[in-house]
């Protein structure tokens, strides 16, 4: 399992970065404007029903099933499920897109009541949200194609993909801008490219794994199929409740000043690179993984699997939290303050990272720990759990934005995710498919602590950099933070026994080998 995290932190971790190249790019010409925040809700609605959809839903049902059916009854069987649930989704999310188009000021209304009757913000996010909302067809196809090419242990080209959205937005935002109206229309269309690009780029990568997915083909309603379509059911319901919190912060963020949509996105970016680097990582690897070996007998084995998972999201989850924390300031400010991005936009940001880097952690771990029931076949309970989550999470959002403005929703996040996370390991250790191990156990505190001794060095480091940092500079005293941070944090967990650097090496050598 750690050489496929590895490879698909590896590639998570390219895409990120060139994430952070592709949002200074935008916080240069948009900033946090009202054009900001109508790309952001535009951006964001194709995510939400990708999100449902695809990632979400399908793959908990769907590659549990893709990756027992190939190991059990060979690749003839496995082709034949992934063609038929591909000729349905295709079928399904084309009606989807063209009733969204046509209703989009409707939908809009529902899910940004606080942009009706502006003369800028709304029609301006009507108009691109029509141009983005195709990319959830071809985005939800990619998913599936990624599920197929994960199931046959092979993570490289799915965890790659998303490299061409940061390229495709940020040849679009300097190539079409002096052709369409405004740089938020060049985005949008950037955004639709990169799906079909993403798509293409999958279906080859299937082709040469021998694993030709045709969606156009007629599909078949197997048992199978059926099977995949029923554990959907629920998985549906837990993602729209997923949704349903995300659709929130968008509800809630577009009532308040302008500028807070843009605030919740930029520092939501920089939270994303853990949960996408350790979480995707970890949970793409670990659920396929499962469903084999739990379709193979190997309970122990699965029971081993579960506790690294944990382990590694807390190995680098930990860190990662604490120093978005203490140095959230530095990293709003290097990353985006220039050009339209002014410096009362890196504080209102940098409040909001502090939030979220609260819940880090729990997003984190809550990758880790549903495969344990997605792999078992049981996507109710996280459902279940879900539904407390939507409501604590917006009784806190009442609650907090009284108080705190847009940070409100971003520590009312961060809250409900803890509860998940409870939740989720509470009902795990009661069946008994969850058992804290003695190496886990040694291991977690030990790392806390090392993540303590790199927040003490980062404090003193910060005090010593930026007052003297200054335009570009900034970028180079954040990456000297960032090297003093590694360095420290893994120095530390090295000598205090919570983490074996040696030994991680050799087990990466010998799978490699």
């Amino acid at each position: 399992m750690l050489r496929s995290v590895a490879t698909v932190g590896a590639w998570t971790m390219a895409s990120r970065m060139l994430g952070f190249a592709r949002d200074m790019l935008i916080a240069a010409k948009l900033g946090a404007t009202p054009m900001a925040d109508a790309f952001f809700v535009a951006l964001r609605l194709p995510n939400l029903f990708r999100q449902l959809f695809g990632e979400g839903a399908f793959n908990a049902a769907f590659v549990p099933a893709f990756a027992g059916t190939y190991a059990a009854e060979g690749p003839a069987k496995a082709r034949m499920l992934a063609n038929s649930l591909a000729a349905l989704m295709a079928a399904f999310l084309s009606g989807l897109v063209i009733l969204g188009i046509v209703f989009m000021p409707q939908l809009l209304f529902v899910l940004a009541p606080g942009f009706v009757g502006e003369a800028v913000r709304f029609p301006l996010a009507v108009e691109l949200t029509r141009i983005t909302f195709p990319y959830l067809l071809f985005i939800c196809l990619a998913a599936l194609v990624s599920g197929v090419l994960n199931g046959m242990n092979r993570f490289g080209a799915a965890a790659a993909a998303p490299i061409l959205f940061n390229l495709v937005s940020m040849a679009a935002l300097l190539g079409l801008t002096p052709f369409v109206a405004t740089p938020a229309h060049a985005l949008a269309w950037g955004v639709v490219a990169s799906g079909v690009l993403q798509l293409a780029m999958l279906l080859v990568a299937a082709r040469m794994a021998g694993m030709v997915v045709n969606p156009v083909s007629v599909p078949r309603l197997s048992p199978e199929v059926r099977t995949v379509l029923r554990r959907m059911a629920p998985g549906l319901v837990g993602a729209g409740i997923t949704q349903v919190n995300l659709a929130i912060g968008i509800i809630i963020a577009s009532l308040l000043p302008e500028g807070a949509v843009s605030f919740l996105y930029y520092a939501d970016r920089i939270s994303q690179l853990p949960l996408g680097v350790i979480g995707a990582a970890v949970g793409t690897a670990l659920l396929p993984l499962l469903a084999r070996q739990l379709r193979t007998g190997q309970r122990l084995s699965a029971h081993r699997s579960q506790n690294r998972a944990i382990e590694l999201t807390l190995a680098f989850a930990l860190p990662a939290a604490f120093a978005m924390a203490v140095v959230a300031q530095p990293i709003i400010s290097a990353l985006f303050e220039r050009g339209a991005f002014d410096a009362r936009a890196t504080a209102a940001t940098s409040a909001a990272l502090v939030a979220y880097a609260v819940g880090l952690p729990a997003f984190v771990l809550v990758k880790a720990l549903t495969p344990g029931f997605f792999a078992r076949g049981d996507t109710a309970t996280p459902v279940k759990i879900g539904l407390l989550v939507v409501v604590l999470n917006l009784a806190l959002n009442l609650i907090l934005t009284r108080h705190f403005s847009h940070v409100g929703i971003a520590l009312a996040t961060s809250a409900a995710s803890w509860v998940n996370v409870a939740l989720l390991a509470l009902l795990l250790t009661r069946r008994g498919q969850l058992v804290l191990d003695r190496r886990l156990r040694r291991a977690a505190p030990r790392l806390l602590g090392a993540a303590l001794v790199m927040s003490a060095v980062l404090i003193v480091l910060q005090a010593a950099l930026f007052p003297i940092a200054s335009g570009w500079w900034r970028l180079s005293a954040l990456a000297l933070l960032i090297a003093a941070g590694m360095a420290s944090y893994f120095g530390a967990a090295q000598a205090l026994g919570g983490l074996d650097l040696r030994d991680a090496l050799r087990t990466l050598r010998r799978r490699r080998g």
